[in-house]
C-alpha cells in the first residue's frame, strides 16, 4: 500500500460510491456440501465436489507422471492464511458485510471460487442440478446482507436450452441478478470421435459461443435482455494453447483470464452479437483491459485491410500476368519465368480465384461500413474487469493512443479472497495508485470506481440497485446526473 491514507480515509474524500464488480467469496466445503446434498441427494453432492478432487488430485501427481501425461501445472495455496481476518472475511458474508465500511467498499458483486467449475461438469444431468444447488445456495447466503453484496449466480452454457432455463430460475425464483457463463467450452471434435470414440475424450475444440459455435446463441442473448441481465465471463485459460507448463504455475496463469476474455469477446463482435443486440452488455472479468484495448486496434487494422473493398489488392485475379512474366523474364531470367506457368498467385496450386460470398467479408455479421462503427460496437457493449494493482489500467482512458478518440469501460474488481489480494486493506489505495501518480484523473477515477459498474449493472436492470446502500446515488448516474454529493456520497 504505497498511500498513507487508509481505506476509510480515501473513501471519506470521494464525493461518489465504491463499486466493486468483481469480489470473490470462499465457499465453506462442509456448509456447501451439506447443502447441496439436501437439495439434491448425495449423488449430486458428490459430482458437485468432483472438480474439487481433481484439482487436489493433479497436485499431488509427481512430477514425471505429470510430464508422462503433459498435465499442466495448476493453482496451488491460491488463498490468504497469514492474515486469518481476512481468511475468515471470504468465508462468511456476515463478516464481509460488517467490514465493506474498513475496506472503503460500498457495494461488491461477489464470484464463486469453488463455482466456478460446476457450469463445467461433463454429466448434462448432474451440472444442471449442481447448478440450481449451488445458485439456491449462494442467494442464501446472501439474501440478508442485499443491501452491499450480491452473489453471481453460474449458468451453464453446454446448449442454449440450459442456460436459458437457469437464467429465468436465478431471475425469477432466486431473485439473482448477476451471472457467470460457463465459456471456452470443450466439446469433442465430431468427425473424430465417429471414427476413433475412445479419442472423443483427447480430440477436442473450443467454443466460443459467439461464432462457429456449435449451437446458436442468440436466445441466449434475446432472454438476458429479457431479464435485464449482463453476461459476464470469467473463465480460466489455464491448460489450453501456450498456458501448459507442467511445472510452473506463474507461467500458467499469467494472462490466462486475458486470454480467455478476448476469444470470447473477439467472437461475439465477429459473430455480430453486439449488432443484433445492441442493448445487451458483456463484462468481461480479472483479466485487466490491455488485452482489450489490443484487440479493439486490431479489429480495426484488419477491417482496414480486410473490407471488401480493400480486399481487391490482393485479389489475385488482379494479377498481370503478362506483366509479372516480363519482369521474370528481365529480372530472374527465361528459366524461372518459365516456371510461371501453372503456379498460382496463392500459392496453393489453386485457381486464385475468391473465396465464397459467406467467407468473402469477415466482417459481414457486424455490418461495419466505416472503421469507425468498429469503435460504436466495441466500446458501447463491452466491459472490462481490473484489478487494482493493475498499472495498464490507466490505458482505458487513453483516448490520445486508442483509435478515434476512444475509451473503454473498466470495472473496478477487487479480487478479494484470493492469492492476489494478501491484505483487503491494500485494495482501495492501490486503485487510487493512478490517481496520485497522474496516470489517470479524479474523473476517470470515478468512471472506475464507480459510473462504469453503475452503467453495467444499472444499465439493463433499472431497479438493480433498488433498496442498496448506494440506490440514491447510483439513481442519479442512471438519470444522466453525476450522482456526487457530499461526504461518502451514499
Amino acid at each position: 500500500m504505497s498511500s498513507k491514507k487508509s481505506p476509510a480515509e480515501i473513501h471519506a474524500g470521494l464525493t461518489h460510491p465504491v463499486i466493486d464488480s468483481d469480489g470473490h467469496w470462499l465457499e465453506f466445503e462442509p456448509s456447501i456440501n451439506e447443502y447441496v446434498a439436501k437439495v439434491g441427494g448425495r449423488s449430486l453432492a458428490d459430482a458437485f465436489m468432483t472438480q474439487r478432487r481433481k484439482l487436489e488430485r493433479d497436485l499431488q501427481t509427481p512430477l514425471e507422471e505429470r510430464r508422462q501425461l503433459r498435465r499442466p501445472q495448476q493453482a496451488w495455496w491460491a488463498f490468504p492464511t497469514r492474515n486469518t481476518l481476512d481468511r475468515a472475511t471470504a468465508m462468511v458474508p456476515k463478516l464481509l458485510h460488517e467490514r465493506l465500511d474498513e475496506i472503503g467498499i460500498d457495494f461488491t458483486v461477489l464470484y464463486p471460487t469453488q463455482g466456478l467449475s460446476v457450469p463445467f461438469i461433463g454429466n448434462d444431468e448432474m451440472r444442471r442440478a449442481a447448478c440450481r444447488a449451488y445458485n439456491s445456495y449462494a442467494a442464501e447466503q446472501f439474501r440478508e446482507y442485499s443491501d452491499r453484496m450480491t452473489p453471481a449466480a453460474v449458468i451453464p452454457m453446454m446448449t442454449p436450452d440450459e442456460a436459458i432455463a437457469e437464467l429465468e430460475h436465478v431471475k425469477r425464483t432466486l431473485g439473482l441478478k448477476v451471472v457467470v457463463m460457463a465459456s471456452v467450452i470443450k466439446r469433442p471434435i465430431e468427425g473424430i470421435a465417429r471414427r476413433s470414440p475412445e479419442l472423443a475424450r483427447h480430440a477436442t475444440w473450443l467454443d466460443m459461443l459467439g461464432l462457429d459455435s456449435a449451437y446458436d446463441y442468440d436466445p441466449v442473448w434475446a432472454k438476458c435482455v429479457e431479464l435485464g441481465i449482463p453476461p459476464s465471463f470469467h473463465s480460466s485459460g489455464r491448460g489450453y494453447g501456450m498456458r501448459v507448463s507442467i511445472s510452473n504455475f506463474t507461467y500458467n496463469h499469467i494472462g490466462h483470464f486475458a486470454v480467455s476474455a478476448e476469444a470470447v469477446c473477439k467472437a461475439l463482435f465477429l459473430g455480430g452479437v453486439t449488432r443484433r443486440f445492441p442493448t445487451l452488455k458483456f463484462a468481461f472479468l480479472e483479466g485487466g483491459v490491455g488485452w482489450a484495448s489490443n484487440l479493439y486496434a486490431d479489429l480495426i487494422g484488419h477491417w482496414k485491410k480486410r473490407n471488401p473493398k480493400a480486399l481487391a489488392e490482393v485479389d489475385p485475379r488482379n494479377l498481370d500476368r503478362a506483366r509479372l512474366t516480363e519482369l521474370f523474364n528481365r529480372y530472374g531470367g527465361p528459366e524461372l519465368a518459365a516456371r510461371l506457368e501453372g503456379w498460382s498467385p496463392e500459392g496453393d496450386g489453386g485457381d486464385g480465384a475468391m473465396p465464397g460470398t459467406e467467407l468473402y467479408d469477415d466482417f459481414a455479421a457486424c455490418g461495419i461500413e466505416r472503421a469507425r462503427d468498429i469503435r460504436d460496437l466495441f466500446t458501447k457493449n463491452f466491459y472490462f474487469g481490473c484489478e487494482a494493482d493493475d498499472p495498464l489500467n490507466a490505458w482505458a482512458f487513453n483516448d490520445r493512443v486508442n483509435p478515434y478518440g476512444a475509451r473503454l469501460k473498466v470495472l473496478f474488481g477487487s479480487d478479494i479472497g484470493h492469492f492476489d489480494v494478501q491484505n483487503m486493506l491494500d485494495v482501495l489505495p492501490e486503485a487510487r495508485e493512478l490517481v496520485d501518480e497522474g496516470t489517470i484523473t479524479e474523473s476517470d477515477f470515478r468512471e472506475f470506481v464507480c459510473g462504469y459498474p453503475v452503467e453495467l449493472w444499472g444499465g439493463m436492470n433499472p431497479d438493480f440497485f433498488k433498496g442498496t446502500r448506494v440506490e440514491r446515488a447510483t439513481a442519479a448516474i442512471l438519470a444522466g446526473g453525476t450522482g456526487e454529493t457530499a461526504g461518502a456520497a451514499i
